[in-house]
């Protein structure tokens, strides 16, 4: 078992393409809804692994301002400044497309955030940090820059979100710390360290996998029966995910502390 999900973690550039042709071939043939109600799931799955080897307590102890302060500069400043430029420059004449990449650059990722930066070895405690300010944050602000740059009004179910982001975040969490703590005392630090640590984050990529098949086959139909919609959005998406993700490498901080910061605003959730 650990050596499949070892070849799937590995592989997961491949993984990834082949689970979003099984979703769109699923989704299409098959009625889909009922996945719905493996979101969640799939969405704890995808983050726990990575709570469990972490020190929950360091998380919050532990605090670098300047960090956080730069990411959510790049967050809630730059990219839905970017987001309204691409708008306007590829979207101009589908505005609906355009307001969509506009909330796609003011809400930042959640769930990918934290497991893509543990696949990446990256600064773990940051990037809890930074998920949990940006998951907060974007509901706020998101009314506003829809108002500021779209003149669209938009109703944002704040409690509903919120409980969204205990759900996403913070029961990960609580499952990952008691999971944590229990096998330091049955087995020692030692051992966990040694044996049992490196095989939580190979169960990260079944939640990544299949969160991914869920969401392309749930929108299997409308992929399918408007490819247009698809290629016109393809480029614009393209080229807000690329600068999300690449454009922080000329800072001052370090490289575990880069990979935290751009897949917090990497475009995906």
């Amino acid at each position: 078992m650990w050596q499949i999900l070892r070849v799937l973690k590995k592989n997961l550039v491949w993984s990834i393409p082949c689970s979003m042709v099984l979703g769109l071939i699923f989704g299409h043939f098959f009625d889909s809804l009922w996945l719905k109600k493996a979101v969640v799931p799939l969405t704890i799955l995808m983050i726990y692994p990575m709570m469990a080897t972490i020190d929950i307590e360091e998380v919050f102890s532990k605090c670098s301002c300047r960090l956080q302060i730069v990411t959510q500069v790049i967050n809630f400043v730059i990219i839905p400044l970017v987001g309204v430029i691409i708008g306007k420059i590829f979207l101009k004449e589908y505005p609906i497309s355009a307001f969509g990449l506009l909330l796609i650059a003011v809400l930042p990722t959640s769930g990918m955030t934290i497991s893509w930066t543990g696949f990446a070895k990256g600064n773990m405690h940051m990037a809890v940090k930074m998920s949990i300010i940006g998951l907060v944050a974007g509901p706020l602000l998101a009314p506003l820059y829809a108002k500021l740059f779209m003149g669209q009004v938009i109703a944002m179910p704040l409690i509903k979100i919120f409980k969204q982001i205990g759900v996403i975040v913070f029961v990960p969490m609580i499952l990952g710390y008691l999971t944590r703590i229990l096998l330091i005392k049955k087995y020692g630090q030692k051992k966990f360290n040694s044996d049992i640590k490196a095989k939580f984050p190979l169960l990260a990529p079944i939640g990544v996998v299949g969160i991914i098949f869920v969401a392309i086959a749930l929108k299997a139909t409308l992929i399918i029966h408007n490819p247009q919609l698809v290629l016109r959005s393809f480029l614009p998406l393209f080229i807000t995910s690329s600068l999300r993700c690449n454009r922080i490498s000329f800072l001052p901080i370090s490289l575990c502390n880069i990979t935290a910061t751009s897949l917090s605003n990497g475009g995906i959730t």
